[in-house]
């Protein structure tokens, strides 16, 4: 994080010389020529051997950093490194924002949103299924978010009688933004970490970039994608085929992880109903218990810019507003007005705290080996190699990380490997960018992990699986809105650059 003592570049050289203005070496053309031996590694090892991407990332870190040179003896130093500089931080957020999903889902919250904005005109619907779930996405991740939304969006559907994808579209719009660009969504604290860039300015640049890339790849695409795909009512369904070939794990293994996020499997022989609720939380009480944490960290992003620095009241805003302090402020006041209010006790609201963290070690440990990963690629110097290409070629660190993000993603299937690998691999061309221009970077490199979610992608199948469409008709509709979601977050981005 920017001004935060937890992340620091490593030196490639003295201060004073930008590893940019160096003359190529042999060496350069050596470890550029190992970083695609190595992403070809983490790829081939997740997309045809179904490899954990935790172990994907970890042996191809390996091999990255012996072939570029680091001692047998350093290496694993280097890997372990990275995977500590990034989990010391991001992994926190990552857990604290699991907790606040879990209290949201359990304690009726997400129902209370959904019940209150599905009123009024059906014409409204689609912009309110976007706005239900930019909302609900705040704390959730993707797959999570979906299997929330979905049985909200059939009911919608239903009661209109009209396009499921017309009420679909915007539900998923809104889910792969927040995933994609906000935090404390995985991916953008992991390149937010990498490239030192600042959580507040990060959350509040990617607010602007996102609502115009909602509302275009959501409601406004929606109607497109409807015609394109004429499924009804009846055509929208949960039922899980199983239909999918090889390519990626089935939607119903994806489905019943993310239903085990939401309803916590418990220890074999508790009770399954422990501590029913006594009601539910107000709307704005929901409301103002998700966007609390958004609105301290925007504080914080506020005094960097305004405030006198070393001032008392500058030292108060820092410290309310950073990310930890943020969300742990609001997992405490949702054990509130998500979980004492309710109904649950204290005992049963300890054990949901605990549940909600057994789903995210696979995420946190992919997040923490794309670390590692990065920085062997750092310490190997790949980095320098990539920061002296792109000065030669003029391409600035937005473009690249987009550029960067894009290949990964279509090549792996995950957003936040294509994140992490993307945001480690353009780090010192991003070196000394202003906190504005590092945040846009970050944003850049989210929009590009999204692109063109194809066969690879787990996500794929689920959204297929859902909506009872074929794989033509999931790549005319989901595949074309993620893109959209990739080319309109990056051409705001690079508006947002020329402004500021």
């Amino acid at each position: 994080m920017y001004g935060s003592p937890t992340f620091r570049a490593p030196t490639f050289v003295s201060a004073a010389t930008n590893p940019a203005d160096l003359p190529w070496s042999g060496h350069d053309t050596r470890v550029l020529i190992v970083a695609g031996i190595g992403i070809a590694i983490v790829v081939l090892l997740i997309v045809w051997l179904k490899l954990h991407a935790f172990l994907a990332l970890t042996i191809g870190a390996l091999f990255v950093g012996i072939a570029s040179g680091i001692s047998v003896a350093k290496v694993t130093s280097s890997y372990e490194t990275g995977v500590g500089g990034v989990l010391g931080y991001v992994g926190v957020l990552i857990a604290l924002g699991a907790m606040l999903g879990k209290l949201l889902a359990d304690s009726g919250g997400a129902d209370k949103v959904v019940d209150t904005l599905l009123r009024g005109r059906p014409g409204s619907l689609p912009w309110k299924m976007a706005l239900i779930a930019v909302i609900v996405g705040i704390p959730m991740f993707f797959e999570i978010g979906l299997v929330l939304l979905i049985p909200v969006v059939m009911l919608a559907v239903h009661r209109v009688k009209g396009p499921a994808l017309l009420l679909g579209i915007p539900a998923l719009a809104g889910l792969s933004v927040l995933h994609g660009f906000i935090p404390p969504h995985p991916g953008p604290l992991a390149a937010i970490g990498i490239l030192h860039a600042n959580v507040g300015i990060t959350l509040a640049l990617g607010l602007l970039v996102a609502v115009p890339t909602v509302i275009l790849a959501g409601p406004l695409f929606g109607r497109v994608a409807a015609k394109w795909v004429p499924i009804g009512a009846a055509g929208a369904g949960l039922a899980v085929t199983g239909d999918r070939g090889d390519a990626t794990e089935s939607a119903a293994g994806v489905a019943g992880r993310a239903q085990s996020t939401v309803t916590a499997a418990r220890p074999t022989g508790e009770p399954t109903d422990d501590s029913p609720r006594t009601g539910s939380p107000s709307f704005t009480m929901t409301l103002l218990t998700l966007l609390a944490p958004l609105v301290l960290m925007l504080i914080k992003a506020a005094a960097d810019l305004l405030a006198t620095s070393g001032s008392s009241l500058r030292s108060l805003l820092d410290f309310i507003g950073d990310p930890v302090v943020a969300l742990l402020v609001g997992v405490l006041l949702a054990m509130v007005t998500f979980g004492t209010r309710v109904g649950f006790t204290l005992p049963i609201l300890s054990k949901k705290i605990s549940a909600s963290l057994l789903p995210i070690v696979g995420v946190i440990l992919i997040v923490g080996a794309g670390g590692g990963f990065k920085q062997v690629l750092v310490d190997g110097g790949t980095g320098t190699a990539i920061a002296k290409i792109a000065a030669a070629a003029g391409l600035s660190a937005l473009l690249l990380g987009w550029i960067v993000a894009v290949l990964i993603r279509l090549a792996t299937g995950s957003a936040t490997v294509a994140t992490v690998t993307a945001a480690g691999i353009i780090a010192p061309v991003a070196a000394g960018l202003s906190p504005v221009q590092l945040a846009l970077v970050v944003l850049a490199i989210g929009a590009g992990s999204v692109f063109f979610s194809h066969l690879n992608d787990a996500g794929f199948w689920l959204v297929k699986e859902y909506f009872g469409m074929t794989v033509g008709q999931t790549i005319k509709s989901w595949s074309v809105m993620e893109t959209i979601v990739s080319v309109v977050g990056l051409g705001m981005t690079a508006l947002l650059s020329a402004i500021f």
